[in-house]
Formats: structure tokens, C-alpha cells, sequence
């Protein structure tokens, strides 16, 4: 009883923790994120905290932190701006505030649907490939559409989301700069690289505005102008009903930007929670999560939010703060609402220039060179979606982006398509060749052969992981042995799975050792840069002339590992092939 008490106690101040941690962060992102989508700053501190708050309840993952993003917010600004619903400050006009909710309220409903009919798995055909296009545009679409607060550019109609006419636009302008505007945005660069560089784990964004407005305060005092952000009433919440005249004029808007903000939201939020769940050893309920994502933006919908989806620097905080529940993204939104209740005199002592600056840095980190040069070197179909996507989001809009990038991805999987099966077999007593039980539980040190067979593209990655994962479980593994002969069209999907199975084995204390590896999958592995990870002892090439000389050398090298103690062989092969692999 003291020993759950304590267990208690102790989840529920790291819990607490947390929340507050992600609270930091989560109220500066949700100003920059409803400035992104040129929505009143209330928006975004609502948005992130029912979405949190709602999410937690519904959803019960520590993984996922719901908010709004950068993804959500500029794909929002994209589609209002081609509709001629912008200003020319920027902000959305009346006519776009009406029909906001009930873009929300179908997110929500095809979110919630998708759920309810445990459709969410079909999310694994699309490649991560496209999300990287994706965010990476719109990375690029945020950075530009700031410059001009960043320089204090007095208001003109330009509210273009195309790239390349937002950079023309500027320069044209430029010469209107404000030496007041560019001198705070220089300072709060400086101060923001400095905190990030020698104090990781501050919340640097909150702390950096802080700082920054009081030098604005400072400058104001000396008679210099700033244009800072308006003041909002925060006297109670307000509610937002879907305009229905107006939706039934704009259905088709309506209808598409929800398609796209549902579509993006399980994207990037599922991708989030399970690449964090893996980490931890752990699994989310993916169609559970979709209908968190949608009850989380019916809630927006209701009380003046903006579309919400799983944050990735918000869930990430969230658990290297040491969250243990899904409590701890209940008390985000908690604090989050606290934040919206005392800030509403405050927010005109922000200048505009600085929160658009910490627009820009957040919007920066958005790039994971990493990601793209895996998307760009290790197949001709990665690198083809990669592109497609991205630069359809500069081109043209983030919302027709998502859907080229999709078609392109399911496309590319249509010519390659296959599930890699594979079951565990070892010798009884007898000599026969015989199943094992998935309860049985080894104490004898084991090495397994793993046979993966079959094509492991980006549509085959999440099964593949779990399936090699599910080896080690309840097991004494000690060295993992993997034939890569019959395995084709490896992907940065596949690849970015191997480097998780890599870490989680190497986490258990297991060595892991590739054998039968062909040269297109070296190749592969090497233009990904995971080959460079590898130690070099533990990867085994085909050899034509001496197929079974590659198994023999890994066999070997197990023994060395072990220390030629006994051990016990197990072997995972295709039913099918049973015969003809043993």
C-alpha cells in the first residue's frame, strides 16, 4: 500500500511537471500559431488548450499532446488566403471567422468516424515521405511570411502563400523597413540562439519573450514606435457556432480544407505517437487517437480554437519532462486556460516583430535535414514523393500539396505490394520441425535467425517493425540475426524502422547482426547513412558463389559475442518456405 502511494504521488508530480513544462511552451507557440494562420492570438491559446484538455481525456496518451501546429496553422492561412478571406494586415476578416467552426466541426466528424470504423491503419500506406515534404514547405512558407513583421514593413495587400511571389513581395517593399523593428528582432535572435545554446532546457521561447518585450517597453520609453499585438477580452470564453448560411455557400471550401486538416492530422499525429511510444517501449491505440484528434477539434470548433493535431515539440517535451500518465496533457490545458485568463492585458506589451521572430526559429526547426536527405537518397520513390509534395507546396497551396503527395506515395506502393510474414520454429525432441508457443518464456541465452522475406517498403515498415520487435519479447535474446537475402525495395521508411529496431535491441542488451545482405540494400543502407552506424563485424554481404557462407560467418560471430557459452538457436521463417529454408 505505502509502496502505491509513493508510485502515486511520485507520477502526479512528474505529471504536474510536465504539463507545466509544455504549458510554457504551448502558450508563445499558440500566439505564433494563430499569428501564422492570421487568426486573433485567443484562437490559439483556446485551441491549445481544450484541444489538450479534451484530447487527454478521450485519447489517455502520454504521447500525443494536441494543439495546434505549423502544419495546421499554415495549410489554414493557405486555403483563407486563396479564398480572398485575408486583409491586408494579415488577419482573417469576418467572413472567414464564420465558416471557421464548421470546418472544425467536419474535421472533426470524419476524425471521429475514422475511429469508430478502425480505419486509421489505412495511414500506413501513405509514406512518412510525404509529411516530410510537407512540413518542409511549410517550414519554408512560414519563415517568408514573417519577414515582414520581422522588418516592421508597414501593412500593404499582399497575402500571397506562393513562395516565391512572398519573397518578391518583400524585397519590393524592403526598402520600408523599421531600423525600430528589425533592432528587436536582431536582439530577440540573439537572446533566443544564446538561452538555446547554454540553457536546453528552459522553456526559451516563453523566456525570450519576456526579455524581449521588456526591451521593447524600453524603446517605447525613448519615444521610438513598436507596433505591438491587441488586446483581447478574457472575461469568459467564448463560444463559436458554425454560420449556416455561409457554410452552405462555401461547402466545397469547407468540405476540402476538412479533408486535407483530417488527413494531416493523422499523418503527423500518428507518426508522432508511435515514434515516441516506440522509444519508450510502449504502443498507442491508433483509431482511439483519431477519434482524441477529432473530439479535440470539436472542441475548437465550439469554443473559438483553431485546428489542433499531435504536437511534436509539445509531445516530445512532454515525455522527456518525465510525464508517466496521460494526466500530464490534462494539466497542459489546465495551465494553458490559466495563461489565456491572465494574458489578456498583457499580450499589448508584445511586439509584433518578436513574436515573429520566434515564429521564424520555430518554424525553422521544422527542417530535419536528417529526414530529407534519407527522402532524397535512398529510393527513386521517396525522392519522387519528397519532391512532388514539396514543391507543390510552394508553388501552389499546402492543402493541394497534401493530397498530391498522398496519390503519389499510394501510387508508387501500388507497383510494389507485400506483407512480410514471418513465425517463429525450432527442432523438438524428436527432430520435427514445430511451432513455438508466443507464452513460452526462455531463461537459456538465445540467438534467433530471423528470415524477412517479402517487399519492405514504406506500407510493409510498421508490420516488419512489429513483427521483429515481437521476437524479444519475453525472451533472453542475446543475439538477433537478421537474413536480408529475400527482402526488396527497402525505403527511408523501412530504413527509419531498422534504426528504431537497432536502438530498441540495443536498449535490451542484444547484439543485432544483418547476414545475406544484397548489394542493393548495402547501398541502400549506405545512402541513408544507417550503414555508418552499424559496426562493421555485424553485417554479413550475399555471396553468390557461397550462399550459405554469409549465415555461417554471423553464426560465427554470435558465438564470439556469447563468448561461446551454450545458447539456444531459435529461427523466425515464412510458413510457406518452411521446407526449403531449413
Amino acid at each position: 500500500m505505502l509502496r502505491k502511494g509513493f508510485i502515486s504521488k511520485f507520477n502526479y508530480s512528474n505529471n504536474l511537471k510536465a504539463g507545466l513544462n509544455v504549458a510554457l511552451l504551448g502558450i508563445p507557440q499558440g500566439m505564433a500559431y494563430a499569428l501564422i494562420s492570421g487568426l486573433p492570438l485567443y484562437y490559439g491559446l483556446l485551441g491549445s488548450s481544450v484541444a489538450a484538455i479534451l484530447g487527454s481525456l478521450t485519447g489517455r496518451s502520454r504521447f500525443i499532446t494536441l494543439g495546434p501546429t505549423n502544419a495546421t496553422a499554415v495549410l489554414l492561412f493557405g486555403v483563407f488566403s486563396k479564398s480572398e478571406m485575408v486583409s491586408s494586415n494579415g488577419q482573417l476578416d469576418q467572413y472567414g471567422l464564420s465558416i471557421l467552426p464548421s470546418i472544425l466541426l467536419c474535421t472533426s466528424i470524419i476524425l471521429i468516424i475514422a475511429g469508430l470504423l478502425r480505419v486509421s491503419f489505412l495511414i500506413k500506406f501513405i509514406s512518412r515521405t510525404v509529411i516530410t515534404g510537407y512540413i518542409s514547405a511549410a517550414a519554408l512558407l512560414i519563415v517568408v511570411n514573417q519577414l515582414r513583421s520581422v522588418l516592421g514593413i508597414a501593412q500593404h495587400t499582399f497575402t500571397s502563400t506562393n513562395f516565391f511571389e512572398t519573397i518578391l513581395n518583400v524585397l519590393k517593399f524592403s526598402v520600408e523597413f523599421s531600423p525600430t523593428a528589425l533592432s528587436l528582432s536582431l536582439i530577440t535572435a540573439i537572446l533566443y540562439l544564446s538561452f538555446q545554446y547554454k540553457f536546453k532546457t528552459l522553456p526559451n521561447v516563453a523566456v525570450t519573450l519576456v526579455i524581449s518585450s521588456v526591451v521593447g517597453l524600453g524603446f517605447s520609453s525613448f519615444g521610438h514606435t513598436v507596433p505591438c499585438l491587441s488586446t483581447f477580452d478574457t472575461s469568459l470564453i467564448p463560444l463559436s457556432i458554425p454560420d449556416y448560411s455561409n457554410s452552405i455557400d462555401n461547402l466545397d471550401l469547407i468540405l476540402n480544407t476538412s479533408f486535407a486538416l483530417a488527413l494531416l492530422c493523422l499523418i503527423e499525429g500518428l507518426s508522432i505517437g508511435k515514434s515516441l511510444a516506440s522509444r519508450e517501449g510502449d504502443r498507442i491505440n491508433g483509431d482511439k487517437a483519431a477519434i482524441s484528434f477529432g473530439v479535440g477539434n470539436l472542441g475548437c470548433a465550439l469554443f473559438c480554437g483553431m485546428p489542433a493535431s499531435g504536437s511534436l515539440t509539445r509531445s516530445s517535451l512532454n515525455i522527456s519532462s518525465g510525464a508517466k500518465t496521460w494526466h500530464s496533457n490534462l494539466y497542459t490545458g489546465i495551465f494553458i486556460m490559466c495563461g489565456y485568463f491572465l494574458l489578456g492585458n498583457l499580450v499589448k506589451y508584445i511586439p509584433i516583430s518578436v513574436l515573429a521572430t520566434l515564429v521564424i526559429f520555430i518554424g525553422i526547426s521544422l527542417v530535419k535535414w536528417s529526414q530529407i536527405i534519407t527522402a532524397l537518397r535512398t529510393t527513386h520513390s521517396d525522392c519522387i514523393t519528397f519532391l512532388v509534395t514539396f514543391t507543390t507546396g510552394l508553388f501552389f497551396s499546402l492543402q493541394l500539396a497534401i493530397f498530391v503527395g498522398v496519390i503519389t506515395s499510394v501510387l508508387l506502393f501500388l507497383k510494389k505490394v507485400a506483407q512480410p510474414q514471418m513465425t517463429e520454429q525450432q527442432y523438438n525432441e524428436k527432430g520435427d520441425l514445430m511451432d513455438i508457443s508466443s507464452k513460452t518464456s526462455k531463461q537459456k541465452p538465445e540467438v534467433s535467425i530471423v528470415h524477412v522475406e517479402g517487399e519492405l517498403f514504406f506500407a510493409a515498415a510498421d508490420l516488419f517493425y512489429e513483427q521483429i520487435r515481437r521476437v524479444g519479447e519475453n525472451r533472453n535474446i542475446k543475439v538477433l540475426v537478421l537474413k536480408l537475402l529475400n527482402a526488396h525495395h527497402l525505403d527511408a521508411t523501412s530504413v527509419l524502422a531498422l534504426e528504431e529496431l537497432l536502438e530498441h535491441y540495443k536498449m535490451k542488451g542484444c547484439s543485432v547482426i544483418l547476414c545475406e545482405v544484397r548489394k542493393d540494400a548495402i547501398r541502400i543502407l549506405r545512402n541513408s547513412g544507417l550503414l555508418e552506424q552499424i559496426n562493421r563485424k555485424d553485417i554479413f554481404p550475399h555471396i553468390r558463389s557461397n550462399p550459405t557462407l554469409s549465415t555461417a560467418k554471423a553464426i560465427k560471430r554470435a558465438r564470439s559475442l556469447l563468448d561461446d557459452h551454450p545458447a539456444e538457436l531459435t529461427i523466425f521463417a515464412n510458413k510457406n518456405k518452411r521446407a526449403k529454408q531449413l
